[in-house]
């Protein structure tokens, strides 16, 4: 099996190009075997690039647990770049279907090459149920999240993915790495969660911190992130 590893701001996966290959026969099996940073390649997860009927292609990413993810937004800049940079879609402007969403994104070539890309992840989807989450709330602002021994509370919302988004006065690894699991896999959750830990820095910046579900801790996350501005 052919493989490329690309990374989008430190959210790094392993893609394979259905459009030349055929797609694996167990992309879960597959995604937590190679997606294992000690025995395998290494990665968030396995993404693969499937052609589509109803846009340029298709991303169909799992995380590094094997699990299906509707959504990410670093992963289908990487999958603009390469359609791009293989010839098999080149244009500046890409639509590309991931889940039940379809997303356009504009490519900055710079000799020859993608140099950037800008995503339009769409209108967030705000409704409880859709998010999915039993928490209360159209989306559900500030409220507490039922986890043992700590006073939090959470936004919910979905960027084609759900995500919970805790602020805190500060990030402890402490909070991400114990804390963030346990929201992850909370029965409030039915579709387990991304937990964004924030810091306001200013009332123009913040500092992220993403326990991306069914791979831990990600250096990056772009619906994370796009879940944090709305």
């Amino acid at each position: 099996m052919r493989f490329t590893k690309m990374q989008g701001a430190g959210n790094d996966y392993v893609y394979v190009d259905c459009f030349s290959d055929a797609e694996p026969e167990n992309p879960i099996e597959l995604a937590m075997r190679i997606a294992d940073r000690h025995f395998g390649v290494g990665g968030d997860g396995l993404i693969l690039i499937c052609p589509s009927e109803i846009a340029d292609a298709e991303m169909r990413m799992f995380n590094a647990d094997g699990s299906y993810s509707q959504m990410c937004g670093n992963g289908i800049r990487c999958v603009a770049k390469y359609l791009y940079d293989h010839g098999i879609c080149p244009r500046e402007q890409l639509k590309i279907v991931s889940g039940s969403c379809t997303l356009t994104l504009d490519l900055e070539i710079v000799g020859g090459k993608v140099e950037r890309v800008r995503v339009d992840m769409g209108p967030p989807i705000l409704e409880s149920a859709k998010i999915p989450t039993t928490l209360v709330g159209n989306p559900p602002v500030d409220v507490p999240l039922p986890i043992v021994g700590i006073d939090l509370k959470g936004t919910a919302i979905s960027m084609g993915n759900p995500h919970c988004v805790v602020y805190r006065e500060a990030l402890t690894d402490h909070e991400v790495h114990t804390i963030g699991p346990q929201i992850e896999v909370h029965e409030v959750f039915p579709e387990r969660v991304n937990v964004e830990f924030v810091q306001v820095i200013s009332p123009t910046k913040v500092k992220q911190r993403t326990w991306e579900r069914g791979s831990g801790e990600t250096l990056a996350c772009g619906t994370g992130a796009s879940a944090v501005c709305v």
